[in-house]
């Protein structure tokens, strides 16, 4: 079809054109992949390979002086966001042109010079255990892949612009059938109800990525039109969010294996990117954000009912085992940054002025690109931009100059504080903490031979130990004056670990057997503290402190407050608080000292875990709990071995501040996690352990007018080898003005994780009733708001409980939240455990607060043959059990289960368990002969022992931080406080005063039509 007076050129077969009213141009569509260009098709062999220009002749490549300014323009990727306009003459480039942007004629006039050019944005991000292999585009033999896609030949055809559904898949809703005919989302015998609520101008949906559904663009024009309306061509069509899918929750019972979906796909508009590299947007095991379409007003989100907050750990750890890649590195000190707003330069600003300058997709306002950005340092030589890490990935660290800096990084410094008294020597506890520094020796940062190392042992007196340079005896300085410490030889007491390391190691090798006549029970907890801090306190470091009685002299002395009384009562929330100022006082002064503080805690009775806790809390440090600790049993001091060496061989990132930046319009209201808030958007952490989560409250202040918002969350910080970096996570989200798009990009995780924080802050410092209520109204607002807007019953009353189909698990993680040992209520929870709980759930990233929440449960007697090997001939990963709902009707009374938390693992053996499954896992003859309680498997030469140990095994190491689970052996029969803490874990079955699952959702029901 072809305007009057201008008459399309002869095609070569396979190619028609097409008269574009909006653009008064052709487009060009090769019939067989749907593929279109702007520009006429070069007939077979006529086509010219793309030439990347060279630096002009007789120049110099130098880009200082006048060398910068004799550069040819910058040739941009043909669908980046601000590309510079077509000269006369020059064919446009549309938004989603699928053909290779002509060759760039070097020249040698007085202009910049030319890059080369990069493809269409990867506006979509995989989540699925791993990346895309190149472009953003799925990998060959993908679900609906096109013979162009799957061939690999690098051609680029129009279908792989769009942002589908998502392939259908077993643990995926299913997509509705692609016919342009029916309304968007009614596709018989899905299983789902899909949502009537629908915008007119819906997109349909798709059934793959990066392919069209079966029939979108055939039928004509009509289908022409639905492809140029999703390109941006010739109507007001753009990307669309996720389709939304409504489940009744009342008619079946919980998929436990969606658990392992991953959240709700980012769809961003076209060209929101300017780079191809699919890791352009950020892991979510990074940062992810309780919604991936971001209301454009306050109004809309408050109306949602749905929290907004981002979750964050900047420092996970990087696991081959997963495959897992190093974090890119910025090393030529060019850092690029918004004049006005300071955000980092990132895959989603826009270049402009023949890209001389940049603009900040944060206030908009325009940057000149750093004379450097270009030039390869190392090499001497010009430099490609487009392959710059920090303009190709979300997650990169800089190296900062100078500027960046107060002082030279400190060196690592770890000064370990003892508990020597009575209890601490005959648990144990100091000979294996003692063994476990010394065989860690060698594992501590030490690369620069920086490192320093203090003890210092506390009883009712402060036993300081020094070493002279060159010295094997140690000295021990004996401090009673508990009310006004000093330091008896700074200097000898903090030693460098590599001009000291044998008298160090005679120091650690005696350690356990010099008190152990001692019969001292008392604690100067903080008097010691207080040394340890005027020790570090003029360089930083951390304070590794291991404490087996409560502090009972000096300052920070605390008395035992467990009431049994108060438990389960509206005053149980008065022992989760700080009993003393002086542990949140002293914090203070740690953090502004960049001193970090660890607590291990170590009791048979009461330790106030509430109390102590707080100087991890307010420093960046971390809390262990070991309750009834006795190291006579190998599991606990195997335990204490393996995460105290974990801890020290960590890199530990030190002084630094976390700061978030977002899109205009949106700001941080709201931080959880451990570390102390310098400013309203400042955080301090003296320390940055790898593997902490935190949460950050969000709000919407003023209308986004954006197409999509930005978050970046930056790290400043000194690394263990003298460096100072600069981490930045970005995470770009889409905007929306729908409320079924709201909904459908809901990510479940994120908003269970957000919603424990808030009920840890609110139990303290209110109720544990409070924080039980909030959860539930929580709920039913978003239940309520769901009903009235997006489903046919209105207003009006419904047997069903309906909510969209990415938050179908919402109810069962919040009802694991509200049965946790943190909030539960009961009167048989003491506080120190429920304390431990809470700060678990404030610190825990979400790899591993999923499980805490919601427990794994795996029938392991009659699994299926496969479980328990390696997948792949034993090269592969373990193959595990299938997953059990969480109910006590799935628990048979001659079987074999394990469940399991990522903090202990039970295995529940049946009454009537038969002997040989007894002998092959246990070596005990007979049920009667089994003992229960904590326990170390044996490995025996048996296929199931082998099986059985291997998944244990696998369940320990499988998740990031340095947590070590208890094994214990629970009978049906057993006893009966170790059987009710196994059932506990069972959260879809009633237990004490909680309800069951489906109970749960009867009564959410009837709050929802009983405020409708």
């Amino acid at each position: 079809m072809s305007a009057p007076g201008q008459p399309a050129p002869q095609l070569p077969p396979g190619w028609v054109s097409q008269w574009d009213q909006s653009a008064g141009r052709h487009v060009y569509i090769e019939t067989a992949t749907g593929r279109t260009s702007w520009q006429p098709p070069a007939a077979p062999g006529q086509q010219q390979q793309q030439q990347q220009p060279g630096p002009p002749p007789g120049r110099p490549t130098h880009p200082q002086g006048q060398a910068r300014m004799s550069m040819p323009p910058m040739a941009g990727p043909p669908n980046m966001r601000g590309a510079p306009p077509p000269g006369p003459g020059q064919a446009l480039s549309p938004e989603a042109s699928a053909s290779p942007p002509p060759a760039v004629a070097a020249t040698t006039g007085s202009r910049r010079r030319a890059y080369p050019t990069a493809h269409l944005a990867a506006n979509s991000v995989s989540y699925t255990g791993g990346f895309p292999d190149a472009g953003g585009l799925a990998p060959a033999g993908y679900p609906g892949a096109t013979p162009a896609a799957a061939a690999g030949d690098g051609s680029y055809n129009q279908q792989q612009l769009f942002s589908p559904a998502g392939v259908p898949d077993a643990q995926s809703p299913p997509q509705p059938a692609a016919n342009l005919g029916a309304p968007t989302g009614q596709a018989a015998g899905s299983g789902f109800q899909p949502s009537h609520y629908h915008s007119p101008s819906a997109a349909p949906a798709f059934a793959g990525n990066g392919a069209a559904a079966a029939g979108s663009f055939g039928g004509g024009v009509a289908g022409m039109t639905n492809q140029f309306q999703s390109m941006g061509v010739g109507g007001t069509g753009g990307v669309k969010g996720n389709p939304l899918y409504t489940v009744n929750l009342s008619a079946t019972q919980p998929n436990v294996n969606d658990l392992l979906r991953p959240p709700p796909e980012i769809k961003l508009p076209p060209n929101a990117c300017i780079s191809t590299n699919p890791k352009a947007n950020a892991d979510p095991s990074y940062q992810r954000c309780t919604l991936n379409a971001i209301p454009t007003t306050s109004s809309l989100l408050s109306k949602s009912k749905l929290p907004l907050g981002l979750i964050l750990s900047p420092y996970r750890s990087v696991r081959e085992e997963d495959g897992d890649e190093p974090v890119p590195v910025v090393t030529d000190a060019v850092i690029a940054r918004c004049r006005r707003c300071r955000t980092y330069i990132n895959p989603y600003v826009q270049f402009i002025e023949g890209g001389n300058r940049w603009k900040c997709c944060m206030c908009n306002i325009s940057n000149e690109v750093p004379q450097l950005f270009d030039w390869d340092q190392e090499k001497n030589q010009p430099a490609d931009r487009w392959a710059r890490p920090e303009l190709n990935h979300s997650v990169v660290e800089f190296i900062a100059p100078r500027e960046y800096m107060v002082r030279p990084p400190q060196p690592p410094i770890y000064t370990f504080l003892i508990d020597v008294s009575h209890a601490a020597i005959s648990s144990g506890m100091v000979a294996t903490a003692a063994r476990t520094i010394l065989e860690s020796l060698d594992r501590l940062p030490n690369e620069d031979s920086r490192t320093k190392v203090a003890i210092i042992g506390i009883d009712v007196s402060l036993h300081f130990f020094c070493l002279a340079p060159g010295s094997t005896e140690p000295e021990m300085l004996v401090v009673s004056d508990l009310d006004d410490v000093f330091l008896p030889k700074p200097n000898d007491i903090l030693i460098n670990l590599s001009e000291c390391r044998e008298g160090l190691e005679a120091l650690l090798g005696r350690l356990g057997d010099m008190f152990k006549d001692t019969t001292v029970s008392g604690s100067a907890l903080g008097a010691g503290l207080q040394a340890a801090y005027k020790l570090i306190s003029p360089i930083g470091g951390k304070i590794i402190t291991l404490s087996a009685s409560l502090p009972s002299v000096g300052p920070g002395a605390l008395k035992v407050r467990e009431d049994p009384k108060l438990l389960g009562t509206s005053k149980e929330s008065t022992l989760l608080g700080a009993a003393s100022t002086f542990y949140k006082t002293f914090p203070i002064d740690c953090s502004r000292s960049q001193v970090s503080v660890d607590m291990f805690l170590f009791s048979a009775a009461y330790t106030d875990v509430a109390t102590l806790s707080c100087l991890p809390r307010y420093t960046g440090g971390q809390t262990y709990f070991y309750p009834g600790f006795h190291a006579a049993r190998s599991e606990d001091a195997g335990k204490l071995a393996h995460e105290l060496s974990e801890v020290l061989a960590s890199p530990i990132s030190y002084e630094a501040v976390l700061r978030l930046r977002a899109t205009k319009g949106l700001r941080a209201t709201g931080f959880h996690g451990n570390f102390f808030v310098r400013s309203t958007d400042l955080l301090a952490l003296p320390a940055v352990p790898l593997d902490q989560g935190y949460a950050i409250e969000c709000e919407i202040e003023e209308t986004i007018n954006a197409p999509f918002v930005v978050f970046q969350s930056v790290v400043l910080h000194s690394t263990s080898y003298g460096e100072r970096r600069i981490r930045v996570v970005n995470l770009a989200l889409p905007t929306t003005s729908s409320m079924s798009e709201v909904y459908s990009g809901a990510d479940q995780t994120a908003i269970v994780t957000l919603l424990a924080n808030k009920a840890v802050e609110r139990s303290i410092h209110a109720r544990l009733e409070d924080a039980r209520d909030a959860l539930t109204n929580k709920l039913v607002d978003i239940f309520s708001t769901y009903k009235a807007t997006m489903t046919s019953a209105g207003s009006g009353a419904s047997p069903q409980l309906s909510i969209a189909s990415n938050m179908a698990l919402l109810p069962l993680l919040t009802l694991g939240l509200l049965k946790h040992v943190g909030i539960r209520s009961s009167s048989q929870i003491p506080s120190d455990l429920r304390a431990y709980a809470q700060a678990l759930l404030t610190t825990l990233p979400v790899q591993l607060l999923l499980p805490y929440l919601h427990p794994n449960f795996h029938c392991l007697h009659n699994m299926p043959p496969d479980a328990g090997t390696k997948a792949d001939g034993g090269e592969g990963a373990l193959i595990m059990p299938p997953k059990l709902n969480l109910t006590a009707e799935r628990l048979e009374r001659h079987g074999l289960y394990l469940i399991e938390d990522g903090q202990n693992i039970f295995l529940w053996v049946g009454r009537d368990a038969v002997p040989q499954l007894c002998l092959d896992v246990f070596d005990a003859p007979n049920y009667a002969a089994l003992r229960g309680g904590k326990t170390t498997l044996p490995r025996l030469d048996n296929s199931m022992s082998q099986r059985v140990s291997a998944i244990v095994e696998r369940v320990r190491t499988m998740r990031r931080g340095p947590y070590k689970p208890h094994v214990y052996i629970v009978k049906e029969d057993g006893e009966p406080s170790l059987r009710l803490w196994a059932l506990s874990m069972l959260i879809e079955d009633r237990f004490e005063q909680t309800p069951s699952y489906m109970q749960f959702l009867g009564t959410l029901r009837d709050k929802v039509n009983g405020g409708s």
